[in-house]
């Protein structure tokens, strides 16, 4: 069973792709971000230094919120000791977990910092999620793939705290079981340098050389939107909600955390038995809107079990919000059928040529009816559907500091021997008290004194803090001078800003348990060993037979690149589960000048791309 001490705390987990995007993603309402370090993290280009790190840890920890750093890539033996030193620095830069892929790390000295698996551990069974629980995690990336039914089963065997995807792109691969980048460019997806040529146009094929789909992107996946299953979510045993999206703009952080955080707001003024992770409560300058930032529409994935239409075939790319379609075209403008929104000079449009490829253009000026374009747009003809891709005027507010964030405090002025007394307390109870000696004066019109104090007490507009309620006690009521009272507010808030920073905890490191079984006896190279620690590792917890990685470059012929819970005889209407008596023909994926078998486990309802390294 759960963790009861810890199952009432909703965090939602936004991405930062730098210090920057993370000190936004507070503002807006996060409870936890996670970033790249100054090396070994799983986006390659979204690394930071430790400088960065320690300011954004200082920020979050202002709010009771944390920080995450992404430490999930596989490591060669001569990287074993460089990372052992960077876990310490990152450690003492503040941070409060390290995200974990690479089993290598847990046999070295590392800090008394807390570890989450990554979902590139590859998290989809009890077995497994309670193997992390026991060697020292605590907090377990699910894979994105598992149905409601999946994660209840899991909650219900383990105590780990549960962490699940609910925005962003979406890997075709089960995570971390994923090498046909590696096999075809050399560029490990595990390493960080995924070169994601499933998002490339491909065609399906028999292995006679029969085409049966031309020039298709059918790999590539809607990205997810779980906006509608947070509280099913909930009910499963999920606990922490992530949104993906460490190389994505600070606009999608600002909107997609603030979209999200109200979600869960609502949630908690309901469920007075749940709680949020952090301090504050916010309000945004914009009304958040997901379909406003890069998206490639939206799937709830196989949370229900499994549906059509998870794959964006058309494109990879951001198509946006459907307008309707081109009634007139003239030499620099275009009328557009349908159009149910504003648009404004500047908004980007999107449309598909004759021959399927996506084109944006941007919008230069709106006359009434008439659209009038950057550019001539050679392929735009009357009939095209037209997507806005680039909202100017959402993109404006986004631009400006778009939320504020604060603590609620309930403030209680009182006479003392010295003179006054001012106390705060905050929302999660942490208290901070000043004094300040001076003659006790009566006031010649109370009520007006009485309204002089609050009004001033509760000028917290450059803090963190708003006042929830303002008690005044007096035997009578008091003239208090306005530099007076200025003066008691400033020292109670910089007394509870320490009192908050020195009731700050980071969350320890889980003790692991003797004799903790790995659940499988032998290895291949999908269980990502790459390096003598992590070997070691392995056989520690009872593994008798290792294959090396993929990235050790030893598998030589045709292997299982890439295992998918997508599958494209679904998609395509080839099921023979769904047709009755369509004959399984084999298929193969052609894709540029290389060609993968695709095999199918129909018991497990999943799709295999086969290939080989590719040698020279």
């Amino acid at each position: 069973m759960q963790d009861h001490t810890q199952t009432n705390r909703l965090e939602l987990l936004a991405p930062a792709r730098n210090l920057a995007y993370g000190i936004e993603a507070i503002n807006h309402g996060a409870d936890a971000v996670y970033m790249g370090g100054p090396a070994f993290g799983a986006r390659s280009a979204a690394g930071n230094s430790l400088e960065d790190i320690e300011a954004l840890a200082r920020h979050a920890h202002r709010f009771g919120a944390q920080v995450f750093v992404a430490f999930n890539t596989l490591l060669h033996d001569h990287e074993l000791e460089q990372a052992r030193r960077l876990t310490h620095q990152i450690y003492e830069a503040g941070a409060d977990a390290l995200i974990v892929q690479d089993m290598g790390l847990l046999a070295l000295d590392l800090p008394p910092i807390a570890l989450h698996a990554s979902t590139q551990t590859d998290n989809r069974t009890p077995e497994k999620v309670k193997f992390l629980q026991d060697v020292g995690f605590s907090q377990v990336v699910l894979a994105r793939e598992l149905s409601l039914e999946q994660i209840r089963a899991i909650s219900a065997q383990t105590q780990v705290q549960l962490e699940f995807f609910i925005h962003g792109a979406l890997c075709v691969s089960y995570s971390g079981q994923c090498n046909i980048s590696h096999a075809r460019t050399g560029r490990s997806a595990n390493r960080g340098e995924c070169a994601q040529l499933c998002r490339l146009p491909c065609s399906l094929q028999t292995p006679g050389g029969e085409v049966l789909v031309e020039n298709s992107h059918l790999l590539s996946l809607k990205d997810m939107d779980q906006s509608a299953n947070l509280e099913a979510l909930i009910a499963a045993g999920i606990r922490s909600f992530k949104i993906e999206g460490r190389l994505k703009g600070v606009d999608y952080v600002k909107n997609v955390t603030a979209w999200y955080r109200q979600k869960l707001d609502a949630i908690l003024e309901r469920r007075p038995d749940l709680v949020a992770a952090s301090a504050g409560r916010c309000s945004y300058g914009f009304t958040p809107d997901p379909k406003k930032s890069f998206n490639r529409g939206s799937t709830d994935y196989f949370l229900h079990g499994r549906k059509p239409d998870i794959d964006s075939p058309r494109s990879p790319k951001y198509l946006g919000e459907p307008l309707g379609r081109v009634s007139r075209v003239t030499r620099d403008c275009i009328e557009i059928d349908g159009k149910q929104v504003t648009l404004n000079n500047g908004d980007g449009l999107g449309f598909f040529k004759p021959g399927g490829e996506l084109v944006g253009m941007r919008l230069n000026k709106v006359e009434g009816k008439q659209l009038l374009l950057s550019e001539r747009m050679p392929g735009l003809k009357v009939g095209a559907e037209i997507f806005r891709n680039h909202d100017q005027a959402f993109s404006k507010l986004l631009e400006k500091p778009s939320a504020d964030r604060r603590i609620r405090v309930d403030m209680h002025l009182s006479e003392c021997d010295e003179g006054l007394r001012l106390a705060l307390v905050d929302e999660q109870g942490i208290s901070a008290t000043v004094t300040f000696p001076c003659d006790k004066l009566p006031a010649d019109n109370p009520a007006r004194a009485l309204q002089q104090a609050r009004d001033q007490l509760g000028k917290l507009g450059n803090t963190l803090f708003e006042a929830r309620q303002i008690e005044l006690v007096f035997t009578s009521p008091l003239f208090i001078a306005a530099s007076v009272l200025n003066g008691l507010r400033r020292d109670a808030i910089a007394a509870l800003e320490a009192a908050r920073l020195a009731a700050y905890r980071r969350p320890e490191r889980r003790i692991p348990l003797r004799g903790a079984t790995y659940p499988q006896h032998r290895l291949s190279y999908l269980g990502n060993v790459l390096n003598s620690a992590a070997e070691q590792f392995f056989r520690d917890h009872g593994v008798g037979r290792i294959a090396p990685a993929f990235e050790a470059n030893k598998e030589l012929g045709e292997v299982v690149l890439m295992t998918t819970k997508h599958c494209i005889r679904y998609s395509q209407h080839l099921c023979p589960k769904e047709v009755p008596g369509l004959k399984a023909e084999p298929l193969e994926l052609k894709m540029g000048k290389d060609s993968f078998r695709l095999r199918f486990d129909c018991h497990r309802c999943e799709m295999q791309v086969m290939g080989s390294l590719k040698r020279g």
